[in-house]
């Protein structure tokens, strides 16, 4: 989210004066109606990492959004572009003969895909089949070309608090949002012409104020909903990352523990690190 302009207090996006303080890169890259995709993500984080490494620092990746760091380093598929006709032909098949026509079509064209999906799953079924008409290729075939950017020598440092703790802390977050202006930045934002379908304006935050801007919710509904959406989003990211064993986990506050770790991993691994970043600005490889 923060990579979108304009979208500063509910992607909780760093002040003017930390970013002065310490360099962050993509943030205020896009306007709100540009489709920024992990693909692009990938591509532009490698610039910025080559630039990063080559100064005699390290690029640090802060965030909750797994599927963007787990698409840099474990690599992403590079698909190509398919023409919007081939998916609008798509639509108009399953208008007339329905989803499951569809995933049947799947299943005998791309039978290893299919098998992954659930038959129910309308965006992935659209997918498999589109790459495959426009490409002549099972979607599955481009899985196996992936620019792995992970080392060994990548550090990876968690921090969780317990339940209660969390969702106060959510809570206090939700507020400091709504007194910060959150409201106003989303009138604003729609005043430029920027329609409330937009994919960053039907994010957490954005969505509930916009149904209350619409009449849908009150204020006070608006801020419940939001708090009770980031907390599933919470739980969900334990749930994504927990999965990566290579994780080290620190609870919440203990800084003085983290700091040990990376000045152990300065000492040992850091220094002598290979990584994939070191090469031009142009494509940081």
């Amino acid at each position: 989210m923060q990579v979108y302009r304009f979208f500063d207090i509910g992607s909780g996006k760093p002040g003017i004066a930390e970013r002065e303080r310490i360099r962050h890169h993509l943030i205020d890259i896009v306007d709100p109606d540009y489709p920024f995709t992990a693909g692009e993500f990938c591509r532009e984080a490698l610039k910025a990492c080559g630039g990063i490494y080559r100064s005699g620092k390290y690029p640090l990746f802060v965030g909750g959004t797994g599927l963007y760091i787990d698409s840099l380093m474990g690599g992403i598929s590079e698909i190509p572009d398919v023409d919007r006709e081939v998916r609008n032909g798509l639509l108009r098949e399953m208008e007339e003969k329905g989803l499951r026509y569809l995933y049947g079509d799947l299943e005998k064209l791309d039978h290893e895909f299919a098998a992954r999906i659930h038959p129910n799953d309308t965006q992935r079924i659209l997918r498999g089949l589109e790459v495959l008409k426009a490409t002549g290729r099972p979607i599955t075939s481009y899985y196996e070309c992936r620019n792995v950017h992970e080392s060994e020598s990548t550090l990876y440092i968690g921090l969780y608090d317990d339940g209660d703790s969390l969702k106060k802390r959510i809570e206090q977050r939700v507020v400091r949002m709504m007194e910060s202006g959150l409201v106003d930045e989303v009138r604003k934002i729609r005043s430029m012409g920027y329609s409330p379908n937009l994919r960053p304006m039907k994010s957490i935050g954005y969505l509930e104020v916009n149904r209350f801007l619409d009449g849908e919710y009150s204020l006070d509904e608006a801020a419940a909903r939001i708090a009770q959406s980031t907390k599933k989003y919470a739980k969900r990211q334990m749930t994504w990352f927990r999965k990566n064993k290579r994780v080290n986990w620190f609870k919440t506050g203990n800084d003085l523990a983290v700091c040990d770790l990376i000045e152990e991993w300065l000492r040992t691994v850091g220094s002598r690190g290979v990584y994939p970043w070191k090469g031009d600005d142009k494509t940081g490889e």
